[in-house]
């Protein structure tokens, strides 16, 4: 029995994607599981893996192909299995030409008419190349990884003789795709979502002495991150206060099934949030192991496709900056997350005497729509409660 590919949906506004490259060719074998192509999104590069095992027996959508969300772009089948010839989905329509600027109005630079994907232009400008020398190869001229790639390899299209390889003070630098997503995306959260903010201060002593001791038992490639000592106890404290898992829809409150928390990786070109599923129901040691995969995928632009999308709420963690206090925007259609600071030594008043202690700053921001003041603070009591007593989160 033969197995639809499609063009997945990696969050709740992705209507398209780029299907950046085949890591199959037709007639190749597949196993279940394994990444046979990969897709661009407006935030990253996305493996998309083999739902079944087989052969990829039609390749429909080829590399550089822009195509909606739920797009057949092709088929896995069984050994010897016919199938049946399927067409290509149209391509998009294409903008109208930009208009010629009269005389006097100025025109923006060549490179920032070119129309390019984000892997493509991060590949030019890693290699100094200039855009606007590469002819595109991809739906209406675009610019693909393929393309850099041939430039690279015939030594062609350099960068101008005296170009800055960082844009000159004054500039104006146009966005790339994620980074558009981005203000787009928080801008329509703070115009939308009513958000308001509780900041607690947490004794993070007794957590940093299980951590030391977990991680002094542990290989280097299983050691526990502050964070997931936080996404364990924000998992947990979500599984008693549903209001906070749940997004506001049209005058409805959808109520979540799973605690899916979104972990914010800053790349070099942004912010993305990959996904720990199903945190609630997971051990310290397991949402550890998958934190650092995500991370890892992230980084190196090996996400796959259930790694996005579906998240129920988000940390950001900027403690590594030495950052002690900060606000964020809500990622909708979640209704809170968390921004925490760095675990920091301070002096601090214990039944009338001054110690030492290793404190962390943390605001929760909630849309208002969702939740009032007396249950996010109720959800911050617990969550303090739970790393203050963090020998509650060892239990399975």
């Amino acid at each position: 029995m033969s197995t639809d590919i499609i063009m997945p949906a990696l969050g709740f506004d992705m209507t398209e994607g780029l299907l950046a490259r085949w890591l199959k060719n037709e007639g190749d074998p597949v196993v279940k599981g394994q990444a046979i192509a990969e897709i661009e999104t407006d935030k990253a590069t996305v493996e998309i893996e083999a739902a079944a095992a087989g052969i990829l027996a039609r390749i429909i959508v080829h590399a550089g192909e822009t195509v909606p969300v739920g797009t057949l772009i092709g088929v896995i089948a069984e050994a010897g299995e016919e199938v049946a010839a399927v067409s290509a989905p149209a391509p998009p329509a294409l903008p109208p030409p930009a208009p010629v600027p009269e005389a006097g109005e100025g025109a923006a630079p060549p490179e920032a008419r070119v129309k390019v994907s984000p892997v493509a232009r991060k590949m030019a400008e890693e290699a100094g190349l200039d855009l606007s020398r590469i002819k595109g190869t991809g739906p209406g001229g675009r610019v693909v990884e393929r393309d850099v790639q041939a430039a690279i390899a015939a030594g062609s299209a350099p960068a101008p003789p005296g170009v800055p390889a960082a844009p000159a003070p004054g500039a104006t630098v146009p966005l790339n795709r994620m980074r558009q997503t981005i203000a787009r995306r928080m801008t329509e959260s703070k115009k939308m979502a009513p958000h308001f903010y509780i900041t607690v201060e947490i004794n993070m002593d007794d957590a940093m002495k299980m951590r030391e001791q977990l991680n002094g038992l542990a290989p280097e490639t299983e050691r526990i991150s502050v964070n997931d000592l936080i996404v364990a106890a924000a998992a947990r404290t979500l599984a008693r206060f549903p209001a906070l898992n749940a997004s506001y829809r049209e005058g409805n409150l959808e109520m979540h099934s799973q605690v899916n928390i979104g972990i914010a990786v800053a790349l070099e070109d942004g912010l993305i949030p990959p996904v720990v599923r199903d945190a609630d129901k997971k051990t310290l040691k397991r949402i550890a192991a998958e934190s650092r995969a995500l991370t890892e995928r992230a980084r190196t632009n090996k996400l796959r496709s259930d790694d996005l999308g579906g998240g129920t709420f988000t940390v950001s963690n900027l403690g590594m900056f030495d950052i002690d206090e900060f606000i964020a925007i809500i990622n909708p259609p979640e209704a809170a997350i968390l921004a925490v600071g760095a675990v920091t030594r301070r002096p601090v008043a214990v039944v009338g005497e001054v110690r030492i202690a290793s404190l962390m700053k943390t605001t929760l921001s909630v849309d208002h729509r969702v939740a009032d003041g007396a249950q996010a603070g109720r959800f911050m009591q617990e969550f303090k409660k739970l790393l203050e007593n963090p020998v509650n989160l060892l239990a399975d």
